[in-house]
């Protein structure tokens, strides 16, 4: 390392460090990533949505309006057990991933897979809603109450009930995973987004970091039902104005968005438009950032859905269901027509600084409603995510560890705002994204039985 005289040695010095840390975390995280995100996981994650779909004889496809309809009718507590109301459960699954997966994730997906990368996003998010049926259906079928008396579940918890007692290690190994994702997904990747965000309109990022840092610890003080009554406040109201803010900029521009949708068709099946050349790397990029998006299959969603005060797993499903569809095939796909009918994608730029760099050209000014955006949905994944990550905690810990988990989720909030570098924080979050997922799908492919079981044991209503 270089030396410097001590009078000027801070800022070059911590350069020299910073460098070295990312360095050495991207040579560490590399191999690991190639397995995590190599394509035996890609086909599982490809697998159990096909069983899943196909078992259940693409029920979740042809039930979307129904599980509207249960959405909107279980719109308050009722006299089943929960803490929290089915609508809430859902907007606390889409807290955690409506998300800088769906600004910064879905242009990253574009400046290195190209606009080819988006149908692979649809593909994955299509059988996806199968996934996430299944893992709420479980979710809210092998829960427990835990010593505080609060609804838990996820997939440790139908690993250990569901499945024989030696595969008890897999259920660890998911929650142990959670946590390490929690803090890289839904919180590092989320906070160093807004403050990048918010540099650009001059406030430093350590300013960001602390109010950030303020305002999720008053929030996930409170549990998950504070953290879902927040959730339910922001996430449908700021979902609706970008939607609404896309929508503006299409039809100022419906010249183009034809053009759009066939640069999305044509290169989805060549490399022609992805930065490494190969048809390889837009599926992965479309893949990758589609489960980032939509989380399916990861299994963080059926940790909201358990708490849930619902007693019928299924009519849970059909409502966690409508978070894939939400998310990856509304909200991204908006999100990647503005970036392509402005043609902003080829400009070199990527993340979050694509995304507002597009909506300012798509329409003068309107770059503000994505970094609005962009804060708002952060903020919430980070409250989401916080829940996912202190489940996972309990799960291994006991309830003695939440308070100590609480604070150190807090920290890196204000950590994570100030340090980092965009492509190793997205890289490792990938891997850890990859590492998650792995139990979870091995077990919605054992227990599907049991998930096609239940749904053909249940009456649909027609109301």
């Amino acid at each position: 390392m270089q030396a410097y005289p001590l009078d000027s040695f801070s800022i070059p010095l911590l350069a020299d460090i910073s460098g070295g840390i990312e360095k050495y975390l991207e040579a560490i995280n590399s191999p690991i990533n190639a397995f995590a995100w190599g394509w035996p996981t890609v086909v599982l994650i490809s697998l159990t949505g096909i069983v899943l779909m196909v078992g259940l004889g693409f029920m979740p496809l042809i039930r979307l309006p129904y599980g509207l309809r249960r959405m909107l009718k279980g719109n308050a507590l009722n006299s089943a057990s929960g803490e929290i109301t089915p609508f809430q459960a859902l907007m606390t699954s889409l807290s955690a991933t409506i998300g800088t997966g769906n600004i910064a994730g879905v242009a990253a997906a574009i400046a290195i897979g190209g606009p080819g990368a988006i149908f692979w996003m649809w593909i994955i998010a299509v059988f996806g809603i199968a996934t996430k049926y299944a893992e709420a259906v479980l979710a809210v079928h092998f829960r427990e109450v835990d010593s505080l008396g609060n609804h838990v579940g996820g997939p440790m918890y139908y690993i250990k009930n569901g499945l024989a007692p030696r595969w008890k290690w897999l259920g660890g190994l998911f929650a142990l995973f959670g946590i390490f994702a929690g803090f890289g997904i839904g919180n590092g990747v989320q906070s160093y987004e807004v403050s990048s965000a918010l540099e650009m309109a001059g406030i430093p990022k350590l300013i960001t970091g602390v109010i950030l840092g303020a305002l999720v610890f008053c929030v996930i003080v409170g549990g998950v039902k504070r953290i879902a009554r927040a959730a339910s406040a922001i996430v449908p109201s700021m979902a609706i104005l970008y939607i609404i803010a896309c929508l503006i900029i299409l039809i100022s521009n419906y010249s183009e968005v034809p053009l759009a949708f066939s640069s999305i068709f044509s290169n989805a099946f060549t490399g022609k438009a992805a930065a490494g050349g190969t048809l390889a790397q837009v599926i992965l990029m479309g893949f990758k950032r589609g489960i980032f998006s939509n989380e399916a299959g990861l299994g963080s969603a059926p940790i909201a859905h358990a708490s849930a005060s619902s007693n019928n797993p299924v009519e849970q499903g059909t409502i966690a269901m409508l978070g894939t569809f939400i998310d990856t095939l509304v909200i991204c796909t908006f999100t990647a027509l503005v970036i392509l009918i402005t043609g902003q994608y080829q400009s070199g730029l990527s993340g979050a600084d694509l995304s507002i760099t597009a909506f300012n050209s798509g329409l003068a000014g309107s770059g503000w409603v994505v970094t609005v955006a962009l804060v708002l949905f952060a903020f919430t994944t980070i409250l989401g995510w916080s829940l996912y990550g202190e489940r996972c905690t309990e799960y291994l810990f006991g309830v003695k560890a939440i308070l100590p988990f609480r604070l150190v989720w807090v920290s890196v909030v204000v950590v994570g705002s100030v340090a980092g570098n965009r492509g190793i924080v997205w890289s490792i979050a990938d891997t850890l994204n990859g590492l998650m997922a792995i139990p979870n799908l091995i077990a919605l492919l054992l227990l599907s039985g049991t998930v096609i079981k239940l749904t053909n044991n249940y009456q649909f209503k027609s109301d």
